[in-house]
């Protein structure tokens, strides 16, 4: 994979080369930024750019002996009771996702691997892989690059067992990390690698991609570039046909319209619905529920320059917009990031849900 994969972030492209140019390439990186920016892109084409001539067969591929990926996985019932999963164990997934586009998200990962309604981690068996594999010699004598996707998701084991490798890394190692929620890792690990914030992307530079790589039309590119909000893997999501946002807008509209006429039997049955969701998919449909909240809110200020939706979410947010004020528009923030919270930590996907179904109730009627 080369840079020329990359959409935008030229600025951090060439610090990264510049780094290498002059000398003073540090062992440990961590390129940090929001979902669908390019941190992965970037990281996988630096990789390959360490690695030696780009049109090498192997680093086109992605089969570099010494490029190794390491990202959350989860437990088969195949696999024994001693076994902790590596990433080894989905190399074949990964590979075929990859080799589609860098750009993907971790409810793309979990769709791969048969795994919607579990939560990916990175366990201590990984790490002793990867003490395994870079304390061999490089086979081409060069770098050995350990890139790791997400490494928020390590358990407090394998993080441990990192710490240790990265403060005596094996010669000539150069460790990438692409992560997304930094205050997620030991304070230990942070200090020891050398940050990289990665931006969101332009509005612009988002439009021309979809026109240039894409063959989109110029007025659609500007339209779906303004939704992506700086995020090249949403407005990929964007493109597709039937994607889930018109099942979350549906599930938003509902939700409200029940709430609104305080028919607490059908919220019941609607948060059984979103319990039986994936735990990835009900946290991006609390994701979504926050957009709408926010762009129902600046709607009300009748500027279509501040408003960031969708033809169908424009016709819903006409007639419902006013109920979302200055009274209660933080506190279904709050309300749904709380939410988000109790999810993430395993909590029953029913009583949150049907406990949030009641609470916005009593916000909708705030004035």
């Amino acid at each position: 994979m080369t840079f020329q994969e990359v959409i935008g972030q030229e600025e951090v492209r060439e610090r990264l080369v510049q780094m290498v140019s002059e000398g003073r390439l540090p062992h440990a990186i961590m390129l940090c930024g929001p979902n669908g920016v390019g941190k992965k892109a970037l990281a996988t084409a630096f990789g390959c750019y360490l690695l030696g001539n780009p049109e090498n067969p192997m680093l086109k591929k992605l089969e570099h002996p010494d490029l190794h990926f390491t990202y959350p996985t989860i437990k088969l019932p195949s696999m024994g009771s001693d076994h902790q999963p590596v990433s080894d164990d989905f190399a074949r997934e990964w590979h075929e996702l990859m080799m589609q586009g860098p750009y993907f998200s971790m409810d793309d990962w979990m769709t791969a691997i048969g795994a919607e309604n579990q939560q990916a981690i990175i366990t201590a068996g990984e790490s002793d892989e990867l003490v395994r594999k870079l304390s061999l010699k490089s086979s081409q004598g060069g770098y050995k690059v350990s890139i790791i996707w997400l490494p928020e998701r390590m358990n407090i084991a394998c993080a441990n067992k990192l710490l240790k490798l990265i403060e005596e890394p094996p010669s000539q190692t150069v460790f990438l990390m692409v992560c997304e929620e930094p205050d997620r890792l030991l304070e230990t690990i942070r200090s020891r690698v050398q940050r990289i914030d990665v931006k969101l992307l332009p509005t612009e530079t988002i439009a021309k991609a979809l026109v240039e790589r894409r063959g989109v039309d110029e007025n659609q590119a500007k339209r779906i570039a303004r939704l992506a909000n700086g995020s090249w893997l949403k407005a990929l999501q964007e493109l597709q046909v039937g994607t889930e946002n018109e099942q979350f807008l549906d599930l938003f509209i509902n939700l409200m319209r029940l709430a609104y006429q305080r028919k607490v039997k059908e919220l019941r049955k609607w948060s059984d619905t979103m319990a039986a969701f994936g735990r990835e998919k009900q946290k991006r449909w609390l994701d979504f529920f926050l957009r709408m909240v926010r762009e129902s809110f600046i709607f009300n200020f009748k500027n279509p320059e501040l408003c960031y939706m969708t033809q169908q979410e424009e016709d819903f947010a006409r007639n419902f917009a006013r109920f979302i004020n200055e009274a209660n528009v933080i506190p279904l923030y709050d309300l749904a990031n709380r939410a988000s919270r109790d999810i993430g930590q395993n909590a029953n996907a029913k009583i949150v849900f049907f406990d949030f179904a009641l609470q916005v109730i009593v916000l909708l009627i705030q004035k």
